[in-house]
């Protein structure tokens, strides 16, 4: 298809799901029916389009979110393929912020896991409207039926069936349209010979009751459908797609498919749902902002002569052309070789070419326009999350939601020649990455590498060697903890007074420090200074003094989270007071609040669910009672036990062996960070006693 999409048909979609659902098999269907491949790989083989990384291939998930573009119905789909690992949250965060639509896909059997509510959370967080795949139908155990109750009630979806298959495992080759009610076989292995009939006889009561479930829950959002079927009156099929695509723009409504896509069967009713009821960019809001010069909230139009706006949301490093920033145009044209301003940076950038991306296969093209998702070649000082716009019309976007990193590891060249190199590759990571953390410890002379599991470290690691050629050393993974304290100090001083000859040092400050009232509040600074106590212009130090010291705590040098720090009396000198006095009075003064406010350590803790045979969930519950769970629900799935749980993270390394020997490795589970919590005391003991042992170490 060649020339300009019409706004109106252009989808910008993602897949995603928990891992193992089948995200990236069913986009891999998707391009084969839509011809832009001509023979489908599988994930498991490791040839799969959107698998494209070579840790991706060996290990057979899904890393990194892969873009590319089919047509359908004559609408053009841009598909972002996302992972389904909870250590690659940042990847679904990112992709969710930008996209106009997505398919969530449901395994058959597993249903509703952890992971399916954490991606639930995030389209939920950015308003994104969705259609449900319940996928793996062929699989022993599978029930449609069972996963549709899931979704309503463990996601809180108003939802309802437009289709259901015929049987399930090995006897499922069919899928009633509920809507259109019609009877679709697939009569090849390929899903292409497809005999569509009307619905048999053994099916038309399940048909009709469904329908009227689908009526019913539609009627709940569209005052046309609620109007005739309070009347009694036949609803045509023209009425309820309207109603259907309504209710999923306002995200009132979610449609549930049915399929197999390893087996070929439902994928190009997918792609039909996708075209007929996920929203183009115009069904959208608008993007809002703010204008960085007045702070006043603004909005951009959706149109390609609006006024130039477009959010980084993702850098990747190509081999050939270097960096690719991939960003989401929200409006306006963007020609190749303009220039435009990062107002996140505050810099001007050129763009040298602009590619549309098949997987890792580059399409140039002369210029972008609104409501399109490209990749940008040629940009110096951007960064993922960065907004880009029109040099003349600016414009901030806000950007997405960064994760809190949970594990840490040490990491160093093997090579003092390599010292260098490491910071330069590290800086590149960090660029890709905004979930992933780099800190140098002074006092172990130690850099410090932090993201959202051992897996996620593990493929920086990994990605070091094979793209940059830099081995390293690295030290086992700890957990994340942090220090907070748990009463309110007041009257607390602070000062730095020097004097070597010349000019001093003077700065005073007197401090109230409490715990947040709730947390998540990160660092809270108020100013109460009154009548000039201290100078306007030293209060920045002040608060730059209290950040830089809370980013090592007085327990074990962890950070210092969810207080609130009130700046209630200070004193100053004319000559020899300074920016750098009043930030390290402010420093010893937070040190000395938190040796008085009784700080604790905070540690992350997992919402884990363990899936097992009943014979061997005793063992299972009896391990995890050994590493501090506390038992949220039991459950059973099909003829599997089911144990959700928070647990931990210090208590969950190398749980996956453990497990396996456990249960015959017939067990598994999914683990995904949940909230912070107080360290017990003996524990606590254990942690300050191995950081000083690692700080002796490293000097002598």
């Amino acid at each position: 298809m060649t020339g300009k999409i019409p706004l109106q048909d252009i989808r910008n979609i993602g897949i995603i799901a928990h891992i193992d659902a089948g995200k990236t098999t069913t986009t891999e269907r998707i391009l084969y029916y839509a011809g832009v491949i001509h023979k489908m790989g599988t994930v498991d083989d490791g040839n799969a389009t959107m698998d494209w990384m070579a840790q991706e291939q060996e290990r057979g998930i899904t890393i990194t979110s892969a873009n590319t573009t089919c047509y359908w119905q004559n609408k053009k789909i841009n598909i972002i393929d996302t992972p389904g690992h909870v250590d690659f949250t940042m990847e679904v965060e990112r992709s969710l912020k930008i996209l106009d639509g997505a398919v969530v896909v449901l395994c058959a059997t597993s249903g509703v896991q952890s992971q399916t509510e954490t991606v639930w959370r995030q389209a939920d967080r950015y308003n994104v409207p969705r259609i449900a795949l319940i996928n793996k139908l062929d699989r022993l155990g599978a029930s449609f039926e069972r996963v549709l109750g899931e979704i309503q009630e463990r996601l809180g979806a108003n939802a309802a069936a437009i289709q259901f298959p015929n049987a399930s495992e090995e006897d499922f080759n069919a899928i009633v349209d509920i809507v259109e009610r019609k009877y679709r076989i697939y009569k090849d292995d390929l899903g292409n010979n497809i005999e569509i009939t009307d619905v048999p006889e053994e099916f038309k009561e399940k048909c009709e009751e469904l329908r009227h479930v689908l009526i019913e829950r539609l009627a709940d959002v569209d005052d046309a459908i609620a109007e005739k079927y309070l009347e009694d009156q036949e609803i045509s099929v023209d009425e309820i797609k309207k109603a259907i695509r309504q209710g999923v723009v306002t995200n009132e409504f979610l449609p549930v498919l049915c399929g197999s896509s390893l087996k070929n069967k439902g994928v190009q009713m997918v792609l039909d749902a996708v075209a007929d009821y996920l929203p183009s960019p115009l069904d959208v809001p608008p993007i809002s902002g703010i204008n960085p010069d007045t702070k006043e909230e603004i909005t951009r139009e959706v149109s390609p002569t609006a006024p130039f706006s477009a959010l980084v949301f993702k850098v990747a490093t190509d081999p050939y052309v270097g960096k690719l920033f991939y960003a989401r145009i929200y409006s306006g044209t963007l020609k190749q070789g303009s220039q435009i301003y990062n107002v996140s940076e505050k810099k001007k950038e050129r763009i040298a070419k602009i590619v549309v991306m098949h997987s890792n296969k580059q399409e140039i093209v002369e210029e972008i326009e609104a409501g399109e998702i490209a990749a940008l070649v040629g940009l110096k000082d951007s960064k993922s999350g960065n907004t880009l716009c029109a040099l003349d019309n600016k414009i901030l976007i806000e950007n997405m939601r960064i994760p809190e990193p949970v594990v840490s590891m040490s990491i160093e060249p093997k090579t003092k020649a390599d010292q260098d190199k490491l910071g330069l590759t590290l800086r590149k990571f960090l660029d890709e990455d905004p979930s992933l953390r780099v800190d140098y410890n002074m006092e172990t002379a130690q850099t410090i590498i932090s993201g959202m599991g051992e897996l996620h470290l593990e493929i920086i690691i990994d990605r070091m060697k094979r793209e940059f050629g830099l081995e390293t050393s690295v030290g086992r993974p700890e957990v994340a903890y942090k220090e907070t304290l748990t009463r309110k100090v007041t009257g607390i001083v602070g000062k730095h007074v020097a004097q070597s000859g010349g000019r001093g040092q003077y700065g005073h400050v007197v401090i109230d420090v409490e715990p947040a009232d709730e947390k998540g509040k990160g660092i809270i600074f108020i100013d109460r200074i009154k009548g000039g106590a201290i100078p306007r212009e030293y209060i920045k130090s002040v608060e730059k003094g209290i950040r830089d010291a809370a980013l090592n705590g007085v327990l074990a040098g962890y950070p210092v989270v969810d207080f609130t720090v009130t700046l209630v009396d200070g004193s100053y000198h004319e000559v020899d007071s300074s920016e750098l006095a009043f930030q390290l009075a402010a420093k010893n003064a937070l040190r000395e609040a938190l040796s008085k406010g009784k700080s604790v350590f905070l540690e992350p803790i997992m919402d884990i669910e363990a899936t097992s045979p009943e014979e061997f969930m005793g063992s299972v519950l009896g391990d995890l009672n050994q590493r501090r769970a506390k038992i949220v629900n039991l459950g059973s799935r099909g003829n599997l036990k089911t144990a959700r749980c928070d647990v931990p993270l210090a208590e969950m390394f190398n749980y996956v062996n453990a497990l396996r020997s456990l249960t015959q490795g017939r067990a598994s589970f999914s683990m995904e960070p949940s909230y912070y919590d107080q360290v017990p005391t003996y524990i606590a003991d254990t942690i300050i006693g191995a950081r000083q042992e690692t700080v002796t170490s490293k000097k002598s």
